[in-house]
Parts: structure tokens; C-alpha cells; sequence
């Protein structure tokens, strides 16, 4: 399940913006991770489980669900815990320049996190229970509390999380090594039982036993957290062409650990490679705590692309893309909408009425992520920002700004 980083707080202005008028990589970022967030889940949604792959795949299925475990599941979401550190330090910088007191940043950020929790519930319990909003909330407020506003000597030690997460990996690679046996064991997954309900009321009652337990999983994302307020600190995406050299290798030494560490599942969940039931669950943890190391690297991907799209005229797909990433908050619940309609049984339920659920929730994936890149870039044309973070704004503030 994956969610976007929200807290960006970007400026709203009229007409077109090129790419040098402002930071492109954040919301560049934002914007096409909303893509991958649609992927994610819809297919969750459509299969009812999580990671959303069929565990019974057949012909061209067997390809995709490799792909989905190698670059899309367990590799997204942490690059939005990396994002919404990443806009903690944004929106904190950009509130001290407009002449607040450290005391008047901190009160913002607790009542801006303070309301996206509010909104974590809503959405956990009326929409989808894979929510990641009021996990962020939480996490907010505690970093704000916490580190948001501690020295370099403290956050220097934020990157440390990555060796050590590098030699969790290693370990885990070794024991899997060490302990693999063939067998015929299904693809591990957890059932997801709010799609399955038969009625809205019953959904929601199914979500308000989910969304608590999976909230409580995400909290120690604030580790990610961490490591893209320390990026944030350094301006890495705002200022690429001033650290080429370590994005080039964080892209690459990132992905690379993801897609190595990722292989084992992926081949598990495509059908080409058959193992006992603890080997699989050993594959799947690999897999899952590797992701973070996706995270990273597609971050530094994204901070590379903006170095070389800002030495040109922004065209009208990446000012659309940018231009959801400003409006991410309203887009991820536009997306939880349109899941809620197209899959569960009691409304469309077009999961129960195709062949392959896994290859038509990726078409609508595709279908609602370009419905809401055109969107944005209409707000943008105007000037509007998303509904759902107009009224974020409104309740962290108090009055309209």
C-alpha cells in the first residue's frame, strides 16, 4: 500500500511556470509516484490482498507480477516517506523566510499534522483501509517535536539508517541462502477483507479494524522520514546540479540493491521459481525491507531528471505532472474514490466481471492517474489549488491564505 508525501506546500500562481521559476524534482517527484501509487493500489483493491499480485498467474500475468515486486510494491511507498520528510523541511524552511519564530513553525507543523491524522481516519475508515495519511500525521507530529528543529550534529546521523538497513539486507540475503528449500508454496500474501464485503456498512466495519493495525505497522517509517529531512536540509532535489555526482550513485547503488534483493520474489511471484513456505516468506521480508533502498534511488532519479528538464522549456507534460504533484493530497483520495467504485462488489465490482483483475486494474490505474494529471493541470492553468489541500490549509491556519 502506498501514499504520497503531502506536506508540500507549494505556491499556487497563474499560468505556466518553467521549471527554473521554482524546485521541479519534489513535485515532479510527487506527481509521477501518484502513478505508481495508482498501480499499487488498484491491484491491491481488484485482488483483494496485499501485495496486489495473482497468486495464480497465467501467460503475460507471470511478467507483470515480476515487474510489480521488482519496481512498483514495497518500492514506492518508501520514497514518499523520504518525500514527506523531504516537504517537512520545505514547508519549515519556507515559514522562517516569510519571518515566523521557530515557535510559530512548530505550532503550524503540529496543527497541519494534527488534521492530516483527522484525515488519515476519514479516509482509512470511509475509503480505503491501506491508508498512509494518518500514519504521516503521527509522524509528523512526533518529528516536529522531535528532530524537525535540531542541529546538524543530530541529523547528520539520519543517513547511518542506511548502512544499517544495507547490512540488514545482507544478513537476510545470507539466511535466505542458507535456508532455501524447493517445495510448492503459494505466493505469501495478506488477505484484504474490506474489499471483499458485500455492502458499504460492512466495508466500513471491516476498514475500522484494518486501518488501526496498519496505521500502527508505518510508525517506524519515521526512519525514512528522517533520512529525507536530512536530504531536505541539503537541498538535494531543490539543487541538483550541486550534488550530480552522489545522485548519480544513490540513483544507481539504490536501485540496483532493490532490484538484486527484490529477485528472489519477483521470480517466486511470476511463476518461475517454486519453494517451501518458510523460504517464500524469507523471499517476501527481503523484498520488503529492501524497498527503502528503491526509495532512494528513484528520488535520486527524479533529482537527475529535474537537473536536465530545467536546462530547457518545461513542456505541457511535465508542467501537468508537476502540477499534480503540487495538488497530491487531493489526488491519492481521488484514486481511493475511483477503486471504491470500480472494484468492490456492492458497485461496479469489475474484478468479478473480467478475465485478468491484475491487468484491468492496471488499465484503470493508468486511466485515473492521466484523469488526474489533466485535472491538475487545469487548476494549474487557473491557479486553484486541490480541494483537498485548500481545505488542509484552511483547518492548520484558521483562516484562508
Amino acid at each position: 500500500m502506498t501514499a504520497p508525501a503531502v506536506l508540500a506546500e507549494p505556491r499556487i500562481r497563474r499560468g505556466p511556470v518553467r521549471p527554473t521559476e521554482r524546485a521541479l524534482a519534489p513535485d515532479l517527484a510527487r506527481g509521477a509516484m501518484l502513478l505508481f501509487i495508482a498501480l499499487a493500489n488498484s491491484a491491491g483493491y481488484f485482488l483483494a490482498s496485499a501485495p496486489g499480485v495473482e497468486t495464480d498467474p497465467r501467460g503475460f500475468e507471470r511478467f507483470y507480477n515480476f515487474f510489480m515486486v521488482e519496481f512498483i510494491h514495497a518500492r514506492a511507498f518508501p520514497l514518499f516517506a523520504i518525500m514527506f520528510g523531504y516537504g517537512l523541511v520545505q514547508l519549515a524552511r519556507r515559514q522562517a523566510e516569510a519571518g515566523a519564530t521557530p515557535g510559530q513553525v512548530r505550532r503550524v507543523l503540529l496543527r497541519r499534522n494534527a488534521w492530516l491524522f483527522v484525515f488519515g481516519i476519514a479516509h482509512g475508515v470511509l475509503l480505503y483501509s491501506g491508508d498512509f495519511l494518518g500514519a504521516y500525521g503521527l509522524i509528523g507530529i512526533a518529528f516536529t517535536l522531535l528532530l524537525l528543529q535540531r542541529t546538524d550534529k543530530v541529523h547528520r546521523f539520519a543517513p547511518w539508517y542506511l548502512v544499517v538497513g544495507g547490512l540488514y539486507v545482507l544478513v537476510l540475503a545470507g539466511l535466505l541462502a542458507a535456508g532455501f528449500q524447493a517445495g510448492d508454496a503459494a505466493i505469501p500474501v495478506s488477505p484484504f477483507n474490506s474489499v471483499e464485503a458485500g455492502t458499504y456498512l460492512a466495508s466500513v466495519g471491516e476498514r475500522l479494524a484494518e486501518w488501526p493495525v496498519h496505521t500502527a505497522t508505518l510508525l517506524p517509517m519515521i526512519l525514512m522520514v528522517w533520512v529525507g529531512a536530512w536530504a531536505g536540509r541539503r537541498r538535494f532535489l531543490e539543487e541538483p546540479e550541486r550534488h550530480l555526482p552522489l545522485l548519480r550513485w544513490t540513483a544507481f547503488g539504490g536501485l540496483a540493491v532493490a532490484v538484486a534483493a527484490g529477485l528472489p520474489m519477483a521470480l517466486l511471484s511470476g511463476g518461475f521459481l517454486h519453494v517451501d513456505e518458510g523460504t517464500a516468506a524469507a523471499m517476501k521480508l527481503l523484498y520488503e525491507t529492501s524497498g527503502f533502498f528503491g526509495g532512494i534511488g528513484y528520488a535520486a532519479v527524479f533529482g537527475l531528471l529535474a537537473h536536465v528538464l530545467t536546462r530547457r522549456p518545461a513542456g505541457v507534460i511535465v508542467t501537468a505532472v508537476s502540477a499534480l504533484g503540487q495538488r497530491s493530497l487531493s489526488g491519492y483520495l481521488l484514486q481511493s474514490v475511483a477503486w471504491l467504485v470500480l472494484a468492490t462488489p456492492f458497485l461496479l465490482g469489475l474484478d468479478e466481471r473480467v478475465g485478468s483483475p491484475l491487468l484491468v486494474s492496471q488499465a484503470c490505474a493508468l486511466a485515473v492517474w492521466a484523469l488526474s494529471v489533466r485535472a491538475a493541470y487545469l487548476a494549474h492553468r487557473r491557479g486553484y489549488r486541490g480541494p483537498a489541500e485548500t481545505l488542509l490549509r484552511r483547518l492548520a491556519y484558521g483562516r484562508k491564505r
